[in-house]
């Protein structure tokens, strides 16, 4: 038995008062009307309506529990009208959590921009570093960086990758020398970023040569900007995301070292719970994120100063 179609033909029948008319409105036989009062009777243990071949009339407890399905179905009708707004459109609030340095870098300029096109949806969104449990935390979203993306039944869209680069302060190189294959960064100040999956380690290939070096350091930091900060004031020498010192390169307040030597990447991706009945605020926003990281530097810079007239 469909409980739920034998409550509603059961409402029908009262309203009605008869069998031929309730399988008419709900487009099903008079057969199946009789079956699913029956089995409905059977559920619950009593007999609801007092039926012969020409009249029909509820019990009492077929009063009674008439007045508690209708009170059930009215709310199940307004709970369904209740989420049609939020199906139809991005709305409610959206729970996102994403790393603190990609955030800042490449997408809070962005975000009044993205709400300004939604006024029905808030953004409600977490800065952590820490790989979190989306479905257990009651994230929507997540943004995640990562060198090796475990198995996982969540749905993973690849917004960008981000290449590594060796870099310092040009003072730093000039007072301890630049290295010239990684091994001599085993005598330079490195400082590690502590989250990383490859923190003790950085991984050198040109050709078939591949170097790891072991990387002992004073400074260690669970931020990139911190790290940032360090390369800036000639701490020592890092291993870090390009575009988090691209215009510290550009402007030269730092310098990239060991350019011809391949090193590892960051992939950037949206995660997700499911493909399926993707609500519009999740929708709305993964493509934001797809238009944001498909951006150059240049058309960030162009549209953050469109506004400082």
């Amino acid at each position: 038995m469909d409980r739920y179609t034998a409550l509603q033909v059961f409402r029908h029948v009262a309203e009605l008062s008869s069998f031929a008319e309730a399988g008419r409105r709900l487009g099903v036989s008079s057969a199946a009307v009789s079956k699913n009062i029956a089995e409905l009777e059977t559920y619950v243990g009593a007999r609801l309506i007092n039926r012969t071949t020409r009249r029909m009339a509820l019990t009492e407890e077929g009063r009674i529990y008439l007045e508690h399905v209708t009170r059930g179905l009215d709310a199940l009708a307004e709970a369904d009208a209740a989420l049609g707004p939020i199906k139809a459109s991005p709305s409610g609030t959206l729970r996102v959590t994403a790393p603190m340095t990609v955030t800042l870098t490449r997408l809070s300029a962005a975000i009044p921009r993205f709400l300004s096109q939604y006024p029905d949806l808030k953004l409600d969104l977490h800065l952590d570093d820490r790989r979190v449990d989306l479905v257990r935390e009651g994230f929507d979203l997540a943004i995640r960086g990562t060198d090796n993306l475990e198995d996982s039944s969540l749905i993973a869209r690849k917004l960008a990758i981000m290449p590594h680069v060796v870099c310092a302060a040009p003072s730093y190189f000039e007072a301890h020398g630049e290295p010239r294959t990684p091994s001599d960064l085993k005598s330079l100040n490195c400082i590690r970023f502590s989250l990383s999956g490859h923190a003790d380690t950085w991984e050198f290939q040109k050709g078939d040569r591949i170097e790891r070096v072991p990387v002992d350091a004073r400074y260690s930091v669970g931020s990139s900007l911190a790290i940032r900060d360090a390369l800036r004031a000639g701490f020592g020498v890092s291993l870090i995301p390009y575009p988090y010192v691209e215009d510290d390169l550009m402007q030269g307040r730092l310098q990239s070292a060991l350019g011809d030597w391949r090193t590892v990447e960051t992939t950037i991706y949206a995660i997700y719970s499911s493909r399926q009945h993707l609500a519009p605020k999740i929708r709305a926003f993964l493509g934001f994120l797809i238009e944001e990281f498909g951006r150059g530097p240049a058309e960030r810079a162009d549209e953050s100063d469109a506004g400082n007239v």
